[in-house]
C-alpha cells in the first residue's frame, strides 16, 4: 500500500510537471468553446487521485463519483485523476451517451504503462486492432458456438471441484475461482489443458493482471516492474505454444477452428499479411486476463453472498437440484440446462451489481463536444463507473440490498445494468462468462453448503477489481448422501 501510494504520488507529479505548462491554453479553450463542468481538480500536480483510490481500497469506489455528484449537483463533473484532466459521466444518461459515441467523440483510454506490459500495441492502431479482434472473438464466442462448449466446460468444472473443493474441510475461495476460469480460458482460446503448461502461464498471472492499473513507474519492487516482468514470462510460454501450434497446423495435428489461436494464426488482413507471433501472444495474452478476472471476482462474491444468504442459497440449491433430478447420472450439463437456471441467474447479476468485476474505465474525447450544456475539450479523459450506476438509489432503490428480483422479467432499465460495459465495446465474452458462472454455481451447491470463516467480516478493497478480504476463507459443509 505505501509503495503505491509514494509510487502515486511520483508518476502525477512527473507527468503532470510537463504538462502544467498547458493550463493557459486550456483555459483558453474551454472559454471558447463553453463553461467547463463543475468540479474541483484537486491539489496542484496530484489532482484528486488519492481520494479516487481511497475510495477503491475502503471498497467503496462509487462514493467517489456519488459524493461529488451530490455536492456538485451534477451527473457530470471535471475532476484530475492519474495525471489527466478529466470529466466523469454518471448515470444511465451518461453511460448511453459514452457508449453510443464510441468512436465517433470518444474512444478507450488506458493508462501510459499498458504499452510497455503488450509492446505490440504500439505498432498499429489500437482502435484498429481491437475492431479486428471483437470481429474474431464475436465468431467464437457468440452463443452458437459456445453450446458445444458446455459439455467440455461441464467436465472442467467437475474436475476442478474434485481436485480443489472435494475431501477439504476448509478452502480460499478467490484463488480457487481463478484457477477454475484461468483453466477454462486456456481451453478455449488456445487449447492449452496440460496442467504443467497451465500452471506455468497462472503463476505470473497475479502480477500482471494487478499492474495494468497501477502507477507506471518502472523501478525495483514497484508493482508495475514487476507486472513487466510477469507479462515477459507469460508471453514466452505463449510463444512457444504458437509455434508448436504452426508446426501442428502444417502437419494436420491441429484444426485451423479449433479455437482462437488457429484462427489468428490462419487469417491474413486485407492486404493478405498475417500476423507476427508477437503480436498473436499478446493478443491471447490480453484474452486469458479478461477471461481469467472477472469471471473469477463473480464467482467469488457469488460464493460470499451464498454464504451470508441462507434463503438465497435455498433458492439456487433448489433450482440446480430440480435440473439435476431431470438428467441421467454422468450425464453433462447443456444448453437447455443452462436456459432453466433463472433465478441462479438473476442472483448472479445481482451479485455482479454490488461488487461488479470492473467498476469503471476510462474513454477519451476525440473531438470537441458538448454534454449537458457543459464543454468537453479534445484530450479530456472521461471517466464512466459502473458502481456509480449500481449503487444509485434513485436506479436501484435500496441499493446495499440484496434483491435477485431486480432482474426478473424485463429488468433493469437499459444503461443501468453494466457490468459488461455497452455500445461497441461491450464485452464480447457475455455469454461465455454466463456459460462459466451458472456452471461453477450448479457444481458448487450440488455439493455444498458453506459458512464464512470470518463471518462479520465484509470488507473487500478495490484494486482495480473487488477482492474480499484474505481471499475469502470459508468452511464447506457436503450435503449427506
Amino acid at each position: 500500500m505505501m509503495i503505491l501510494f509514494i509510487s502515486l504520488i511520483i508518476c502525477v507529479f512527473v507527468s503532470l510537471i510537463f504538462s502544467f505548462h498547458k493550463k493557459e491554453k486550456s483555459a483558453a479553450t474551454a472559454a471558447a468553446g463553453g463553461p467547463l463542468p463543475p468540479g474541483n481538480t484537486g491539489w496542484p500536480l496530484v489532482g484528486e487521485s488519492l481520494h479516487f483510490l481511497w475510495a477503491g481500497w475502503k471498497g467503496h469506489p462509487e462514493k467517489f463519483v456519488l459524493d461529488r455528484v451530490a455536492k456538485y449537483s451534477s451527473t457530470v463533473f471535471k475532476t484530475h485523476l492519474v495525471g489527466e484532466k478529466a470529466a466523469v459521466l454518471s448515470g444511465a444518461s451518461g453511460n448511453k451517451f459514452l457508449f453510443s459515441n464510441e468512436n465517433k467523440l470518444v474512444r478507450a483510454w488506458f493508462p501510459s504503462g499498458i504499452d510497455k506490459i503488450f509492446p505490440s500495441s504500439t505498432r498499429s492502431s489500437s482502435e484498429e486492432e481491437g475492431i479486428k479482434l471483437r470481429r474474431m472473438l464475436h465468431t467464437f464466442l457468440k452463443t452458437e458456438a459456445l453450446r458445444r462448449y458446455i459439455g467440455k466446460m461441464d467436465h472442467m468444472a467437475q474436475k476442478h471441484f474434485e481436485e480443489g473443493w472435494e475431501n477439504k474441510t476448509e478452502v480460499v475461495v478467490l484463488p480457487l475461482a481463478k484457477d477454475y476460469t484461468f483453466q477454462l480460458a486456456c481451453r478455449l482460446f488456445a487449447s492449452v489443458e496440460d496442467p504443467q503448461q497451465v500452471d506455468r502461464l497462472s503463476k505470473p498471472f497475479n502480477l500482471l493482471a494487478s499492474s495494468l492499473f497501477a502507477i507506471p513507474i518502472d523501478l525495483p519492487g514497484t508493482p508495475f516492474n514487476k507486472g513487466i516482468k510477469a507479462s515477459k514470462i507469460v508471453r514466452q510460454e505463449l510463444l512457444s505454444i504458437i509455434k508448436q501450434r504452426k508446426i501442428d497446423l502444417a502437419e494436420g495435428k491441429a484444426s485451423p477452428t479449433q479455437d482462437i489461436l488457429s484462427h489468428m494464426l490462419l487469417t491474413s488482413d486485407e492486404n493478405g499479411k498475417f500476423m507476427q507471433e508477437f503480436d498473436i501472444a499478446d493478443k491471447i495474452l490480453g484474452l486469458l486476463i479478461g477471461g481469467r478476472d472477472s469471471a473469477s471476482v463473480a464467482c467469488t462474491f457469488i460464493v460470499k453472498y451464498l454464504a451470508e444468504l441462507p434463503h438465497i442459497y435455498d433458492g439456487v440449491y433448489n433450482e440446480q437440484m430440480e435440473i439435476l433430478k431431470s438428467k441421467a447420472p454422468g450425464d453433462s450439463l447443456n444448453w437447455e440446462d443452462l436456459q432453466k437456471m433463472k433465478y441462479s441467474w438473476n442472483v448472479a447479476c445481482e451479485v455482479m451489481r454490488l461488487a461488479t468485476p470492473v467498476p469503471g474505465t476510462f474513454r477519451e474525447a476525440i473531438a470537441d463536444f458538448s454534454y449537458k450544456g457543459y464543454f468537453i475539450p479534445k484530450g479530456f479523459k472521461l471517466y464512466w463507473s459502473a458502481t456509480a450506476t449500481h449503487k444509485n438509489p434513485e436506479i436501484f432503490p435500496e441499493p446495499e440490498k440484496f434483491d435477485p428480483s431486480r432482474f426478473q422479467g424485463a429488468g433493469p432499465a437499459p444503461y443501468t445494468f453494466v457490468p459488461f460495459g455497452g455500445g461497441p465495446r461491450m464485452c464480447p465474452g457475455l455469454e461465455y462468462a454466463r456459460f462459466e458462472i451458472l456452471v461453477f454455481m450448479h457444481h458448487l451447491v450440488k455439493r455444498f453448503k458453506f459458512e464464512k470463516m470470518i463471518p462479520n467480516d465484509g470488507k473487500f478493497v478495490v484494486d482495480p477489481m473487488p477482492i474480499p478480504a484474505k481471499g475469502l476463507p470459508i468452511r464447506l459443509l457436503p450435503h449427506e448422501k
